[in-house]
């Protein structure tokens, strides 16, 4: 457990599986006390606190929708009744919804903002007025912003707004010593990922990066790691394109 972190509460969305469960195990054994928020079924989420705790770290769970602004500010109401505060929020809440524009329908327009922008922007401006000075918001990109794939049209849009957010909140927050970062991950093996996907598309999926695999989970909670600790106090206002290369 890192002595430097040893203090500071992290609250990660969409945090009960997957990438967002690697970030918070992550953060956790760097010394951060984390608050696994998640939306719908608490089991993955309680079960993820407990492996935490069992490892000696610190857990709470909180469910809110971030799409909901009131949810959002209660569950940083949650963090700072049970922690005091809190210095890292990363923002990794998000679902994907693919068509091609022509036959992109309203009802997953309408969902893919409110989750993948709206709840961006929900917990950001909370914790532009909430996180301790000194702390760190990270972002959650994707790498289909660069290689604009058919399907991916409003996927992409939205999270292309994520980072325009991220470079503008970083000029905004001066004088607090609070940076503000995105990570864009490419295609990483999760089970959200992986499911339906035909073995042969997998693998020419992860034969598209230079490095020739997919990105494992725990690769994207250590580039958050990177920018949530003490060697990534100097980036500010980037996104780091998590990817082997794929772009």
């Amino acid at each position: 457990m890192t002595q430097a972190n040893s203090t500071k509460v992290a609250i990660v969305t969409g945090a009960s599986r997957g990438i967002g469960a690697a970030i918070a195990e992550r953060l956790a054994a760097d010394g951060f006390t984390v608050v696994i928020n998640y939306s719908g079924d608490a089991a993955p989420a309680e079960a993820l606190a407990r492996v935490i705790e069992a490892r000696g770290g610190r857990a709470l769970t909180g469910n809110a929708d971030v799409s909901d602004a009131a949810a959002v500010r209660g569950l940083f109401d949650a963090a700072e009744a049970a922690f005091g505060g809190v210095d890292v929020l990363v923002n990794n809440a998000g679902i994907m919804a693919l068509s091609a524009i022509a036959e992109a329908d309203d009802a997953s327009l309408d969902r893919l903002i409110a989750v993948n922008l709206k709840g961006t922007f929900n917990t950001l401006r909370e914790a532009s007025r909430r996180l301790r000075n000194g702390g760190r918001i990270i972002n959650f990109s994707s790498s289909v912003v660069g290689l604009l794939q058919p399907t991916y049209g409003v996927y992409a849009a939205t999270k292309a707004a994520v980072e325009a957010m991220t470079g503008v909140l970083a000029k905004e927050l001066r004088g607090r010593s609070i940076s503000v970062n995105a990570v864009a991950p490419g295609p990483t093996a999760t089970g959200l990922f992986l499911d339906g996907k035909p073995p042969e598309l997998v693998e020419h999926l992860a034969r598209m990066a230079p490095l020739e695999r997919l990105g494992a989970p725990e690769d994207i909670a250590a580039a958050v790691a990177f920018l949530a600790g003490p060697d990534g106090g100097w980036i500010n206002g980037q996104t780091l394109r998590a990817n082997g290369g794929i772009i």
